[in-house]
């Protein structure tokens, strides 16, 4: 079952709780990898997506880094958790993300763009980073760019 359209065919544009997991990758010049979302307006955000029923966010984690960046990764911390937010997509549907955040590192696997939910991949020193998404990955931006770990919010 594809747990989004299922819920969606319940709820309408309603807001629902929506579970992510978003992946923290530093290159080996202290840039993080960003992704252009071509599903979401080609914006761009930290790589990550919806978690799926019985799935855990590292799993969540693992699975979206490789479908998005073509890249094998370990989660190695949680970096924090952002609930606090609200967003409504182009299509309508109100969301509050849950975003749980992952330091990872590369494992394997080759930067692959997809076309379908990937439009580039771009390394970005954390203060020069581009507009993101959404403000909940721009809180999560600015605690990179501050060196804080652990957060909630």
């Amino acid at each position: 079952m594809d747990y989004i359209p299922w819920i969606r065919s319940k709820v309408g544009h309603e807001k629902i709780i929506l579970v992510v997991a978003l992946v923290i990758l530093y290159d080996e010049e202290g840039k993080i990898l960003l992704q252009k979302r071509a599903k979401d307006e080609e914006v761009w955000s930290l790589p990550g997506g919806i978690m799926e029923l019985g799935e855990s966010a590292a799993e969540t984690a693992v699975r979206e880094a490789k479908e998005e960046t073509g890249l094998d990764i370990e989660v190695t911390s949680l970096f924090g958790v952002y609930t606090k937010y609200s967003h409504q997509y182009g299509n309508g549907d109100n969301v509050q993300p849950i975003a749980i955040v992952f330091n990872s590192r590369v494992i394997g696997g080759e930067l692959e763009i997809d076309g379908q939910e990937t439009h580039d991949l771009c390394y970005f020193k954390p203060e020069e980073a581009p507009k993101l998404f959404t403000a909940q990955n721009d809180d999560i931006l600015a605690d990179i760019c501050q060196q804080r770990t652990g957060n909630y919010r």
